[in-house]
């Protein structure tokens, strides 16, 4: 993984977390501004799916457990678009724009995780 690149995604997931779960929690409906941010984390995280299918091949391996590592990447890709279609799907709820928020922080967290697994210490 790329460190500069990682930290830019946490920081954009943590960012579209917070804007989304402040705006739900204030009764916002989900609009264009919070689908977007969500859209955008999406699109870091699929960015991210070829750094680590690149990485190896030019001589940055990751040293952790590997299945542990994509199950983690694999499951932050599926989160987003599944937000998205439950906050399309009950739109009049400012609950939905909360899952929004709830998707994005949890990114967040799985996307420091993974970085802590790519670049673990073996010993």
């Amino acid at each position: 993984m790329i460190d500069v690149y990682t930290f830019i995604l946490i920081a954009v997931a943590t960012l579209s977390g917070v804007l989304c779960v402040v705006l739900g929690l204030a009764g916002r409906k989900p609009a264009d501004l919070t689908i977007l941010a969500t859209a955008l984390v999406e699109l870091l995280l699929l960015a991210q799916v070829v750094i680590a299918i690149v990485a190896p091949l030019v001589g940055n391996p990751p040293t952790g457990n590997l299945l542990e590592f994509w199950m983690y990447l694999v499951t932050g890709c599926l989160m987003p678009p599944a937000a998205i279609a439950w906050a399309l799907s009950e739109r009049g709820s400012k609950w939905s724009t909360v899952v929004l928020g709830v998707a994005g922080l949890a990114i967040a967290v799985m996307t420091y995780r993974m970085h802590q697994i790519w670049n673990v210490q073996v010993v």
